[in-house]
């Protein structure tokens, strides 16, 4: 299942890229509504399906505490400050 899901997540980042790409041509260069469209719907994609696949497929078999300021990592960091 990881293996597809990093698939999916490198073909939706170059469809995004793609599409924006394309829409700042035709806005450009041709001067036509379609474009902005275009723009719009790749930044949406990017944000409401690319971006939550992409966290979950960088994300999977971590742990979040992990990556959080709780009072055990800020101490942490604190003591690691302290050695330098």
């Amino acid at each position: 299942k990881l293996k597809y899901l990093k698939i999916l997540v490198k073909i939706l980042s170059y469809l995004v890229f793609v599409g924006i790409f394309i829409g700042i041509f035709l806005k450009e260069i041709i001067g036509d509504q379609v474009g902005d469209i275009i723009i719009g719907v790749s930044v949406l994609t990017g944000t409401c399906i690319f971006m939550p696949l992409f966290l979950a497929h960088r994300w999977k078999g971590k742990k979040l505490k992990d990556y959080t300021l709780s009072e055990e990592n800020i101490r942490k960091m604190r003591e690691k400050a302290d050695e330098f």
